[in-house]
């Protein structure tokens, strides 16, 4: 009842915001609004129920598995750990099958949706393994970043506009409701078995953003031997206001039970031959994880069906119609309040913002965090919508300086924060950007002259992933001078 209230209460501003656009901006077609209302209230309870599953089974599963390989004391185990795992968790993500869903329906099939998933979950599954053995080894993540990030840099210069936006979309669409959770757990459990608890702190930060610049590589390695992709006409059809109004979310139910299978399939095989063979967990504690992983797929089954079956098309439709009234400053305002009421209803976010408090021993609050989040998302809704409307302006015009902003801070701020930071880019961009705010904004550049669905109505999850990025270090070189300035330093 606790995460039904918590998840009821995130989830509100976004209901309330699309009813005051249904009765004073843009009346939506009666079927559509009821379909909404619905996949809202699905989502509650899919939500709900998916965050007593994760807390249940899959950061348990993560502990263990992190413990596990840190105590064998050998690196080979370690690095395949990495591997495996980062390639299943990956190629499980449900927001990374919508992201590819979408770039495939929008290239008319050039760019092949399962083979974009299959590498970037090979990208993913590297940069997994070396982030486990940053963490064995201590090396500094603010290091370790600035070599990625330039590695990207560089790669950059060698691609298209289109590539681009997928590549740092797949990043963010990657890191969502089912891998954030594992690797945050995965981490903690390999930094919890070192000395030094200091560096234990720092250490259990920071997989995530690792992991994320791999899909990002993957990407733009594929470009270099992939043609240009194709874009076909953006169709109006694709929001649907007819037809009965039970047959999406059957339909959806049906498509999401073996998507959510896919998702949780791999890790209970997981959790069963460790448990055969390496955990012994007593009965009792192997029950309760195994309950977990059920709530875990039936919630992921009704929040995605809510998603897609009462989202997408809301979404689509308000994009066509804001850009449709030519109305530039409404539409980038709407875009703020959309991205700052999307992200609390983002499941991914409430188990970082969770585990931030927890491991600072409650210095950095919940709810704190959880608002510079939010006002970072809608910063980068309205930047995502500005590009539709200003001639010229491409997303690396604005990724380049963030990204530099952002390594000058993990120079220079609190280290601590480095890795919170990082992380908080990847999880910020989930489920609800990758469905709701992605088609939002893929309506207005459709009805944008002059914009192009492919270059610029992409790439609004890579702004989403990269505000919070700066927001969170920016409040811990904050909270760094408000901790010297106790102590008398």
């Amino acid at each position: 009842m606790n995460k039904l209230r918590e998840v009821a209460v995130s989830v509100a501003p976004v209901i309330v915001i699309v009813l005051l656009m249904h009765f004073f901006l843009t009346p939506f077609p009666g079927v559509m609004l009821v379909r909404f209302l619905i996949g809202s209230a699905m989502l509650i309870i899919g939500m709900s129920i998916f965050l007593v599953g994760v807390d249940l089974s899959i950061s348990p599963l993560g502990d263990l598995l992190g413990e596990t390989s840190a105590r064998s004391g050998r690196l080979d185990v370690v690095i395949l750990a990495g591997l495996l795992l980062g390639f299943f968790i990956s190629i499980a993500e449900p927001a990374l099958h919508i992201l590819a869903s979408e770039i495939s329906v929008v290239t008319g099939g050039t760019i092949n949706r399962w083979l974009l998933v299959l590498i970037v979950s090979v990208g993913i599954a590297l940069l997994v393994s070396f982030g486990l053995v940053r963490i064995l080894y201590s090396v500094p993540l603010y290091k370790v970043l600035t070599v990625l990030y330039l590695l990207i840099f560089v790669l950059s210069i060698f691609v298209t506009p289109e590539y681009l936006a997928i590549a740092f979309d797949a990043s963010g669409a990657t890191t969502g409701a089912m891998a954030v959770p594992f690797l945050l757990s995965l981490s903690l459990g390999i930094a919890r078995m070192k000395k030094n608890g200091k560096a234990s702190e720092k250490d259990s930060f920071g997989l995530v953003a690792i992991a994320s610049t791999g899909a990002i590589i993957a990407v733009l390695v594929m470009s270099l031997f992939a043609g240009q992709p194709e874009e076909i006409p953006f169709a109006d059809a694709a929001v649907s206001a007819g037809g009965s109004l039970a047959d999406p979310f059957l339909n959806e139910i049906a498509n999401e039970a073996f998507n959510s299978t896919m998702s949780i399939a791999p890790l209970f095989l997981l959790f069963i031959i460790g448990q055969s063979f390496v955990f012994k967990l007593k009965k009792r504690k192997a029950g309760r994880m195994n309950k977990g992983f059920y709530y875990s797929w039936a919630g992921l089954v009704i929040f995605m069906a809510g998603v897609n079956a009462g989202f997408m098309d809301i979404g689509r439709a308000a994009g066509i119609a804001l850009a449709e009234s030519d109305n530039r400053l409404l539409m980038i305002l709407i875009g703020f309040i959309l991205g700052l009421a999307t992200l609390l209803a983002e499941p991914a976010v409430h188990v970082l913002t969770q585990q931030i408090e927890d491991v600072t021993s409650g210095s950095i609050r919940k709810p704190i965090v959880l608002a510079a989040l939010s006002i970072a998302a809608g910063l980068a809704i309205a930047l995502s919508v500005a590009r539709t409307q200003i001639p010229g302006l491409q997303l690396w015009h604005i990724l380049l300086p963030g990204y530099i902003i952002s390594l000058i801070l993990a120079h220079t701020g609190s280290k601590l924060f480095v890795g919170i930071a990082f992380d908080s880019g990847g999880v910020a961009s989930g489920p609800m950007t990758a469905t709701f705010v992605l088609a939002y904004t893929q309506g207005i550049a459709a009805s944008t002259d002059g914009a192009s669905v492919l270059i610029d109505g992409f790439g609004v999850i890579a702004l989403v992933a990269l505000t919070p990025i700066i927001t969170l270090q920016l409040l811990g070189l904050i909270y760094r001078r408000k901790t010297l300035a106790r102590k008398g330093i």
